[in-house]
């Protein structure tokens, strides 16, 4: 996108069906939380595989919203592949001792929200981002940390 002077280079915002849709997301991890405090099948193990999926999908948005800038892109890219690489030594982890990866699962997904904050600052994402990405990231990363608990 190419900014002209006087203009809001993000013009867009996050609208209702992506927070209702964005707020859906949470129900597959209360139900592997459920799961795993029932000890009914492998709750922490998908709460873990649900977790690093969408660790990975935040870096894939942050990419998206990367390929709207010209100024700074290669900054906003080598970012969005972090989480990916997080999740992936997060599982490795998680493999030896499965409470210790999840509760280090939910953190990562807590942290990433300096990372939308900074977005916003940047212009790079819609000014309501926010609204959206804390109770997302806070209810993900809790539930994980909890998944974590009852699997210990």
């Amino acid at each position: 996108m190419i900014e002209q002077a006087g203009r809001d280079p993000y013009p867009f915002a996050v609208g209702r069906v992506a927070f209702a849709l964005g707020f859906a997301g949470l129900l597959p991890q209360v139900g592997a939380v459920v799961l795993a405090g029932l000890g009914i099948g492998d709750g922490a193990l998908i709460a873990l595989a649900y977790g690093a999926l969408i660790l990975s999908f935040l870096g894939g948005m942050w990419w998206g919203l990367a390929m709207f800038r010209r100024a700074g892109q290669s900054i906003l890219v080598a970012l969005a592949v972090v989480p990916s690489l997080v999740a992936g030594a997060i599982l490795a982890l998680a493999a030896v001792r499965l409470p210790i990866g999840l509760v280090a699962m939910g953190c990562a997904i807590l942290l990433t929200l300096p990372v939308d904050r900074w977005l916003v600052a940047r212009g790079a994402a819609p000014a309501n981002w926010m609204r959206l990405r804390v109770p997302l990231s806070i209810g993900l990363g809790a539930l994980t940390i909890a998944a974590g608990a009852l699997a210990g």
